[in-house]
């Protein structure tokens, strides 16, 4: 066999491979510098021989310069690897300190109660309400202000008691007005945060029923494989379960995504942060029927509904016309006749307001009954949808269903399961219509 080196070469790399291993690396870096020496001296001396060694010389330098790249790179390994040490656990502390020092708060809770708080304090249309209503009373003192300081014994006309009296009431008349359209505001804002809270409640209760839902149909799948598996059934039970289990995740997706918008909704009508996270307490969803007889929910609607007072107002605004009309002038003239004619209009007005209440909350007290009866049912179907779901799963364990079978009884369990739950939000919402209806 030819070897590419000399004698005296290959000797000199064997001395350097048993230096390597006895001494290590850094005796090795000078050993080959002083061996390069050698090297470079010995192919002068033996030039002209033969063109063997010239390629000895070449084969020497080449074997010098890797002798250094790799002493080189011995020494930057060696310079490098101890201080590598402290930036690691320098970096590890950089990351690691936030997560001690500034934890993540938590996340708040919100009742309903909390929930219709938090509305009437920054809700943004009911602040345009109070400012509103207080812009309406500096108007109305700043216009009749002169007329209603005016002394009683200086008055001589119809058109000065007027401008004292019924300018007096009407102003009068349209404060009190403009308080009752704030409370009506806040008791239609109050509406709106209980049916955004109550939403939001369904679509996260609507999400774990898709979370149950996929859950099954994963197990539907396993069980259809291994039945496969085991040649008990066929290829098409492992697609109908898949194409099963392919329906139960987009759901899964798309209750996510309800649950976003209902609480984006929920934070936009409170007025607060859209993407302001909450833990919803759901035990306040209600089931008990509301103990009251329709008699008794129309009769505390009138006493109680800003429409009755202001009609009410109205009236007695028409008759102060009529008894100044009478005491300045005389009801035989024109205007006596029309002031009387206001009169029996604002009388009119009064009856006809009372039978829409009463109509309003008669409507309001059967779909309440409704559902709250609604509820019931949905569970009867809910519980017997249940049990199908069961019997259909044992039949397939014994081979007397298909995937398909057992895939359409979960189907109609999960639709079964979302009625329920929607049940439960109508009557909720039925109740707070029905609290409104009552001018509560």
């Amino acid at each position: 066999m030819n070897f590419p080196y000399s004698s005296k070469k290959w000797m000199t790399i064997s001395l350097a491979a048993v230096l390597t291993t006895a001494i290590g690396a850094g005796t090795l870096t000078a050993y080959a510098n002083t061996t390069t020496t050698e090297q470079t001296t010995a192919t002068e001396q033996v030039k002209e021989t033969t063109a063997a060694e010239g390629d000895a010389k070449t084969d020497a330098a080449t074997d010098a310069k890797a002798t250094d790249a790799a002493a080189t790179e011995t020494k930057t390994e060696t310079t490098t690897t101890v201080p590598a040490a402290a930036p690691a656990a320098t970096t590890t502390d950089t990351t690691t300190k936030p997560a001690t020092t500034a934890p993540v708060a938590g996340v708040e809770e919100l009742t309903l109660e909390k929930a219709i708080a938090q509305a009437v304090e920054t809700n943004a249309t009911l602040q345009t309400a109070r400012l509103d209503a207080k812009n309406a009373d500096i108007n109305q003192m700043l216009s009749y202000k002169s007329s209603a300081e005016m002394p009683s014994d200086m008055i001589e006309s119809l058109a000065a008691a007027k401008g004292k009296y019924v300018n007096n009431a009407q102003a009068e008349m349209t404060k009190k007005l403009n308080a009752l359209q704030v409370t009506a505001t806040e008791s239609k804002i109050k509406l709106g945060a209980q049916q955004a809270y109550y939403n939001l409640i369904f679509a996260q209760d609507d999400l774990e029923l898709k979370k149950q839902s996929l859950s099954r149909a994963q197990t539907q799948l396993k069980v259809a494989n291994a039945a496969f598996k085991v040649g008990t059934k066929a290829k098409t039970d492992v697609l109908q379960a898949e194409m099963g289990l392919a329906g139960a995740q987009a759901n899964l997706t798309s209750a996510k995504n309800a649950v976003e918008v209902a609480r984006m909704d929920l934070n936009d009508f409170l007025g607060v942060d859209l993407t302001k996270e909450w833990k919803v307490v759901s035990s306040n969803k209600q089931v008990a029927p509301v103990k009251m007889t329709m008699e008794e929910a129309e009769k505390e609607a009138l006493s109680k509904r800003i429409e009755m007072t202001k009609v009410n107002e109205e009236l007695k605004l028409a008759q102060l016309n009529v008894k100044l009309i009478e005491e300045y002038s005389a009801l035989s003239t024109l205007p006596g006749r029309v002031a009387r004619n206001n009169e029996e209009k604002s009388k009119l007005a009064i009856d006809e307001q009372k039978r829409a209440i009463s109509k309003e909350v008669s409507q309001a007290y059967l779909n309440l009954n409704a559902a709250r009866e609604a509820i019931d049912y949905q569970k009867v179907a809910k519980d017997s949808a249940a049990e199908s779901y069961r019997l259909t799963n044992l039949r397939f364990e014994n081979g007397l269903a298909t995937t398909l079978e057992v895939i359409q009884a979960e189907e109609e369990l999960s639709s079964r399961e979302n009625q329920y739950q929607k049940a439960i939000l109508q009557y909720n919402l039925a109740v707070v219509n029905f609290e409104t209806a009552l001018g509560n």
